[in-house]
């Protein structure tokens, strides 16, 4: 397999172990760009794109994520692979003229999330599990998804992951190790000490070696750019 050359869009603020575990899971070449300083890429010319998580909202009104949206939608219309991870997720549905929300509540730490749709060759969820174990992180949800996209997992608090053609997105955060697990539980000082020690103590090995399964997401990702930049790829039906 290849090495492709991935435009990554860093929207976590300057966080260090964003890069580092972003670099650790794919298996490719990444340029980054810091999008939350309005840096983004001139050009399209990449194998595909990855955007990462963020503290902030894709709803606010504020110039760098207006750009980054219409960057990623842009990227879209001209069928570059796209993943979306947390806030990235959210950003591709936007971008696809899906619509994102305030939960009213926060989903945090590991949880189960279900499959909707079974394997296919280009589907980012492929080899994983029915059920599986992922690290949440997050206040907004996808509420509704962009014409044409299929969900392919869920759970009580909404979408986990979609796809449409080329573009895909994950709620969760499968590139997460267990130190940056703990460090996000802990920032989170709006929610009760004893909710954030709860979800600390469940920051396990067992629980991390559960999670690892979703790491798999980054390998079908890589895998579908290399076919889409190979030759055609069928839509998903």
């Amino acid at each position: 397999m290849t090495r492709p050359r991935l435009a990554f869009l860093d929207a976590s603020h300057g966080d260090s172990s964003t890069s580092r575990n972003f670099r650790r899971e794919l298996d490719a070449d990444l340029v980054e760009f810091d999008v939350t300083d309005g840096r983004l890429p001139d050009h399209f010319d990449y194998d595909g794109v990855v955007i990462s998580g963020s503290s902030s909202s894709v709803y606010w009104d504020e110039p760098w994520i207006r750009s980054l949206v219409s960057w990623v939608a842009d990227a879209d219309e001209r069928g570059v692979p796209l993943l979306g991870v947390c806030f990235g997720h959210q950003v591709v549905a936007a971008a696809l003229g899906g619509t994102v929300e305030d939960m009213g509540e926060f989903e945090l730490g590991y949880n189960e999330i279900e499959r909707t749709r079974p394997d296919d060759e280009d589907d980012i969820l492929a080899g994983i599990g029915e059920r599986f174990t992922v690290f949440t992180s997050h206040g907004d949800r996808v509420a509704e998804l962009p014409s044409g996209a299929d969900l392919l997992a869920e759970n009580e608090f909404g979408v986990h992951a979609f796809r449409r053609n080329h573009a895909f997105g994950v709620q969760f955060h499968p590139e997460y190790d267990t130190d940056t697990a703990e460090t996000i539980a802990r920032q989170k000082e709006f929610l009760p000490d004893e909710r954030i020690q709860s979800v600390v103590d469940g920051i396990t090995p067992e629980n991390y070696a559960a999670a690892c399964e979703a790491k798999r997401l980054f390998d079908n990702f890589v895998g579908y750019v290399n076919r889409a930049n190979a030759g055609p790829v069928e839509s998903a039906a």
